[in-house]
């Protein structure tokens, strides 16, 4: 996938497709960065006519709202409007409720913490101009990649799910994006689902695959956003998002057994096969490698290629990931869900100094 992210693209990009958006910012307790994100919005390169900004508040019990409401009035060139739910329901709820009140016909959802560059629209709407494709996202970049040596895991492993994301969108459709740039035609889906999978990034991209549409990464939506910088708060992220993907696949495997799924089966397939079927053969494999390892002792010495620094990067990640896929895939049998988003550990590291060295605010 990674040499096939070097094709060209095989669809339509037209430079001069400018529809109307909607952007859709979901928050719950965010008043100490909303202000970021919208001064980070309201720098975009955009006819101001054909974009507006919508903020969706889940009853923090904070001021985010209020916040949010006098930026607004601080900044009448753009269209800025301020929901507020009467209850805290999880992300998907209040997407749906702000979806009502978007007049764009592209959807664009985009987390409170996550940051754009300036020229973004400019360059990713022209991917949207080709009829087949149904909806863009883009790779995420960390601001605090050489934070510690969790963060410099992450982003070596967003360096290569990036890659493999591009690839598929190049030969058919990738079924991922990601939260911090996800851009929908409004035709395309109905309202964002929190029962069926629990995502509403990858949840979402389901029904545009089930109108055998495309969904396509682009380099050119890249965001920019932080990563928890303890083992702790990255297995709490993690273990969540895997719980949906087992959600999302398990959908994505009953489309594939009752024949919809046509345009997007050569990438689907396979996804299927490490998000349900790996976690299942790695916990097989494990029980092997113990039993061969008490009976055959000498077969330590195969531990010592951990020594080699991308070997063990691969172990580790391979090791973690199916880990948290086992515990995720129990909770789906339990019908544990994570709805309710929370905001992780590293809010703390978004300030105004941080954000306008790299230019985007």
């Amino acid at each position: 996938m990674k040499n096939k992210s070097k094709r060209s693209w095989p669809t339509k990009v037209d430079d001069n497709f400018k529809p109307r958006i909607s952007v859709m910012v979901p928050t719950y307790n965010e008043s100490s960065i909303i202000s970021f994100k919208l001064a980070n919005l309201c720098r975009l390169v955009y006819p101001k006519d054909k974009m507006e900004i919508v903020v969706v508040d889940s009853n923090s019990s904070d001021n985010t709202a209020e916040i949010a409401r006098q930026f607004s009035r601080k900044e009448p060139q753009v269209n800025i409007e301020v929901l507020v739910e009467k209850e805290r329901r999880g992300k998907s709820h209040a997407l749906n409720y702000a979806l009502g009140h978007c007049k764009g016909d592209v959807i664009i959802v985009s987390d409170a913490d996550c940051f754009w560059p300036s020229d973004i629209l400019g360059k990713a709407m022209p991917f949207l101009a080709d009829s087949t494709v149904g909806a863009i996202g883009g790779p995420k970049i960390l601001l605090n990649s050489n934070q510690t040596w969790v963060t410099r895991m992450e982003e070596r492993y967003l360096r290569s799910a990036n890659d493999l994301r591009l690839g598929e969108s190049k030969v058919g459709s990738t079924v991922f994006l990601e939260g911090g740039f996800s851009a929908f035609k409004k035709e395309t889906f109905g309202r964002f689902d929190p029962y069926l999978t629990g995502s509403d990034d990858c949840g979402t991209v389901i029904q545009v695959v089930e109108k055998n549409l495309r969904t396509m990464l682009v380099k050119e939506g890249e965001f920019y956003s932080t990563f928890p910088v303890s083992l702790r708060g990255k297995l709490g992220i993690k273990l969540r998002r895997a719980n949906q993907l087992v959600r999302v696949f398990a959908r994505y495997l009953s489309l594939l057994v009752k024949g919809k799924v046509k345009t997007t089966k050569r990438t689907i397939v396979p996804n299927v096969f490490l998000y349900l079927i790996s976690p299942i053969s790695f916990a097989i494999l494990i029980v092997l490698t113990v039993f061969m390892v008490l009976n055959f002792p000498f077969l330590l010495v195969l531990f010592a290629l951990l020594l080699v620094p991308r070997i063990r990067f691969y172990f580790y990640e391979i090791l973690e990931s199916n880990i948290l896929l086992l515990v995720a895939t129990l909770g789906v049998v339990m019908d544990k869900r994570f709805s309710i988003w929370s905001q992780p550990e590293d809010r703390a590291w978004l300030t105004r100094e941080t954000l306008s060295q790299f230019d985007l605010i």
